[in-house]
């Protein structure tokens, strides 16, 4: 048997059950040096046992293990003799197909949380026994209705994190040992995959690149391909990779310039494409984009369809994301009109599998919730998809994997390490509102709000501020897409207690969940409510505002002048430091008499930092200065923008671990 046969032979099935996070359970098999397959959940056993799989892996999912629609699925399952291992949901199955019981919980865990673990069983072998764990559940095991026939290994309080029955290798654990938030994670699946299922790891990344180009060179045939290239490590990779397995002269590469770019980014990325030997052509197309419409269907009768207002009148986020992806459809359309080229050709694109999941496509997952909606995963995108015209080679990839990937196929530290940077770009992070976001919940929710940060200021004996905001964010909560209040801390202390406050941003959205993020203002203690906003949409002038408070983030973190490009001798880069940093423009404008607002207006906007630490890309959390960051770093950023950014209100910091957070805020 070859190298490459032996590898795949080594199988394990994911079986999915709807989590966001079934393909982060796939790369820590694949960080194994392991092939895994995500399988429908209602695959039968005898399909399994068939194919040869090894093992079992059941993924989480939103739902009641208990409720009418829970998810169907073959019992027989837990009968076959292979491990098997239940995340979350997968643990609350498992416990009741043996005879346990799954109670509802009057209290979510929702975040890091530490729990015991038993470290004579197999699973943390070479762990500590305690272990810092992404809880994220409501429904629960207590150790009276833990199933016969399994142990207890693992507990958090009175909850049930982990149960084993080692004589027939299986497994749940009640936590999310896949994503970075799960410390240990990597060395608790290597432990499942070698030490109790015992393959031995032969599937590489050599293996991957063949197969993505054996699937290109069959999926293509003899046409050509049109590939759109923003610049970013993506779509760079899916070019490189086309031009590996069917030569320069099959692919036609475009990049788009939606008017949503940083500063001078089109001409950066035509420059750094084209170096390295790729063929693009340039498209300028704000008009378009900011001009779009969005087909919905009607609930009139007598109209099939209703447009919604262009983009640069629309406020929810949805929409924009689905208009930007559409226009990209169309835009290429254009594009291969202009270019006399055939529409025989097929359409490639540098999706990841995050991208996918957050967006339910079936290509991820069947049953998981939509978080949002991505530009390469729209209804257009999707129709082109049925037609067999789309390719996407990285469909199985995440991140760190299309980095390593890159590395591998010769493309430059510039582009392999760039930061990500989302395809419709700073529209989304331009946060659009026409009226403040208050719910019957808003003064109730603010009511625990300030018991919440009361008990912290005891405890902690500081003096922290909060002010519950009327706009709201795009979060994930127990595995469902939340549009959820943020939260503004701010204090008057003249020394910020970064540790304080990022114990307050963990606890706030796990005790109250109709918050979702959390943010520390710079600026001094807010004195005022905020009960309005500023009206926002999408355009030239807000466009422009966010690029250049952008901008100013983007050249401290490379330790360099915004305006001279000179050195900033006084700070390191820090570029290193994190994954991304998103800049979000808020509709917000602090620090107004809220008793007289006609005599003061909210004309003002603030702007949000969102430092980053993830692998992933679908877990991660904020970088807190002064532990993960330089905090003179961000003082600075914080000080210039609001000194250079002409209208600026406040510069916060968001302070949110995903979840409950998105990295983006729309």
């Amino acid at each position: 048997m070859s190298g490459m046969e032996n590898a795949i032979e080594q199988k394990v099935a994911i079986l999915d059950f709807g989590a966001q996070f079934s393909k982060v359970i796939d790369r820590r098999v694949r960080e194994n040096n392991i092939y895994s397959v995500i399988l429908p959940l209602n695959t039968s056993a005898a399909e399994i046992k068939a194919a040869g799989y090894k093992a079992v892996i059941v993924s989480g999912g939103p739902n009641s293990v208990y409720a009418p629609n829970a998810p169907k699925y073959d019992p027989a399952i837990f009968q076959l003799d292979v491990p098997i291992l239940g995340i979350c949901y997968g643990f609350q199955l498992i416990n009741k197909e043996f005879g346990g019981s799954v109670s509802s919980g009057q209290i979510r865990e929702d975040g890091q949380t530490e729990i015991l673990v038993d470290t004579s069983c197999k699973l943390f072998d070479g762990l500590k026994q305690e272990q810092l764990v992404l809880l994220t559940h409501g429904d629960s095991v207590t150790k009276s209705s833990v199933a016969p026939g399994f142990r207890v290994a693992g507990s958090s309080g009175d909850h049930v994190s982990v149960i084993a029955n080692e004589s027939r290798r299986i497994y749940g654990v009640q936590f999310h040992p896949e994503v970075d938030l799960t410390e240990n994670g990597h060395q608790m699946f290597s432990n499942f995959l070698k030490k109790i299922v015992g393959l031995d790891g032969s599937y590489t990344m050599i293996n991957r690149e063949l197969m993505c180009i054996d699937e290109i060179k069959q999926t293509v045939g003899d046409k050509k391909v049109l590939v759109m290239v923003s610049g970013g490590v993506d779509s760079a990779v899916c070019a490189a990779l086309l031009n590996r397995a069917l030569g320069a002269d099959r692919v036609v590469a475009i990049h788009i310039d939606t008017g949503f770019m940083r500063l001078n980014e089109s001409s950066k990325v035509m420059d750094s494409l084209q170096a390295n030997g790729l063929k693009v052509y340039r498209y300028n197309y704000i008009d378009k984009f900011l001009n779009a419409r969005l087909e919905l269907p009607s609930s009139n009768p007598e109209e099939v369809h209703v447009a919604t207002p262009p983009l640069k009148f629309t406020t929810l986020p949805e929409h924009k994301r689905m208009i930007i992806g559409d226009t990209f459809i169309r835009c290429k359309d254009i594009v291969m009109k202009e270019l006399n080229l055939s529409t025989d050709m097929f359409f490639a694109q540098g999706t990841l599998r995050p991208d996918l999941i957050e967006s339910a496509s079936e290509l991820a997952s069947g049953h998981a919730d939509v978080i949002k909606t991505h530009h390469n995963d729209t209804a257009l995108v999707r129709e082109l998809r049925s037609l067999g015209k789309v390719i996407e080679p990285l469909k199985d990839f995440h991140k760190d994997e299309v980095r390593e990937l890159g590395a591998t196929l010769g493309l430059p530290e510039e582009i392999v390490h760039r930061h990500p940077f989302p395809g419709p770009g700073l529209a989304i992070r331009i946060i659009c509102a026409t009226e403040p976001f208050i719910e019957e919940s808003f003064q109730s929710t603010e009511h625990l709000l300030n018991e919440i940060i009361d008990e912290f200021n005891k405890k902690f004996r500081t003096a922290i501020v909060s002010t519950l905001l009327p706009i709201k964010s795009v979060g994930v909560q127990g595995d469902c897409r939340s549009y959820s209040y943020v939260v503004a801390l701010s204090t008057d202390l003249p020394k910020i207690p970064w540790d304080v406050l990022e114990k307050i941003a963990k606890t706030i959205p796990s005790r109250c969940h109709n918050i979702n993020r959390v943010a520390f203002a710079f600026g001094g203690a807010i004195k005022q409510p905020v009960r309005d906003i500023t009206k926002t949409y999408v355009n030239e002038g807000t466009l422009y505002s966010l690029r250049q408070a952008d901008h100013i983030v983007e050249s401290i973190l490379r330790a360099s002048d915004p305006k001279t490009g000179q050195p900033l001798v006084h700070l390191k880069p820090a570029m290193n430091c994190i994954q991304q940093m998103p800049v979000v423009m808020l509709p917000i404008h602090f620090d107004r008499q809220f008793t007289a607002p006609q005599s003061f207006p909210s004309i003002c906007h603030s702007y949000c930092l969102r430092p980053f630490i993830t692998r992933d890309f679908m877990t991660g959390k904020a970088a807190i200065p002064g532990k993960d960051i330089n905090e003179l770093v961000i003082l600075e950023m914080a000080e210039r923008i609001k000194r250079d950014v002409p209208s600026t209100s406040r510069v916060l910091i968001d302070l949110t671990s995903k979840p409950p957070g998105t990295t983006e805020w729309e």
